[in-house]
């Protein structure tokens, strides 16, 4: 708990597995919305919306790991440079 309450450790990692799985099916349900509906734009628009959903999210949730693991590899450079 010391970790999460004076910042030594990041949570936000560990959560964004949770919200890419989130994200996934957001685009999901509104790509099957856009499906059947009948003020949906059609058919290929819901699967455009599915696919262009799933790669925008993986994209998204690729770059803050990417801010993170540069991060932990900076406080590993820091941490050798203080012995």
């Amino acid at each position: 708990m010391k970790d999460i309450f004076f910042f030594d450790s990041m949570l936000t990692p560990k959560i964004i597995t949770f919200v890419y799985w989130l994200m996934l099916l957001g685009s999901l349900f509104s790509g099957l919305t856009t499906m059947f509906t009948e003020y949906g734009g059609g058919f290929l628009a819901g699967i455009g919306i599915i696919i262009g959903g799933a790669i925008g999210s993986r994209i998204w949730c690729e770059l803050l790991i990417v801010l993170f693991k540069i991060h932990e590899n900076l406080q590993k450079i820091a941490n050798k440079s203080e012995d």
